[in-house]
């Protein structure tokens, strides 16, 4: 499909709070690929509209276990606490230590538009907070201790 651009720290659109999608439609299919796309040709494990401009509640996630893709996310129950160092392809050439949930279950939507839950934890829990973060306009710096440049 096409991979895209992805956007950077300072543009106003990471800080937005992402518009709900009301209907699926092609478009919200196309942007699915094109997210995925984006996402594995940056390496990311994760990836949320915002991050190529659309203020759209859609994220990508796939830490080695598949693709999951998830329209309107929701997180319905969050469990247990750990700190990890995450970085951003929004914010390339950094990283930093984050306190995150261990265990989440997460709803949302399906390609097809049905509705989906997942129970997850450890890393995909991580990644799924990650990006749910980006649709709220929190960015991982936000909640980062410990910042430093990647070595």
């Amino acid at each position: 499909m096409a991979v895209y651009k992805i956007v950077e720290i300072g543009d106003e659109v990471l800080r937005e709070k992402a518009k709900p999608v009301k209907e699926v439609t092609t478009n919200i299919l196309k942007l699915l690929d094109n997210m995925a796309d984006t996402m594995y040709a940056a390496r990311g494990v994760g990836l949320a509209a915002p991050q190529i401009g659309v203020s759209k509640r859609v994220i990508v996630v796939d830490v080695g276990e598949g693709l999951v893709e998830l329209i309107n996310p929701e997180i319905l129950e969050a469990s247990g606490y750990v700190v990890d160092t995450e970085g951003c392809l929004s914010v390339p050439g950094m990283i930093g230590d984050v306190a995150r949930a261990d265990k989440l279950t997460v709803k949302g939507l399906n390609r097809k538009g049905e509705e989906v839950v997942y129970r997850v934890k450890g890393y995909m829990a991580r990644a799924f907070q990650h990006e749910i973060d980006h649709l709220d306009g929190i960015i991982f710096v936000d909640k980062a201790s410990n910042l430093r440049k990647v070595e």
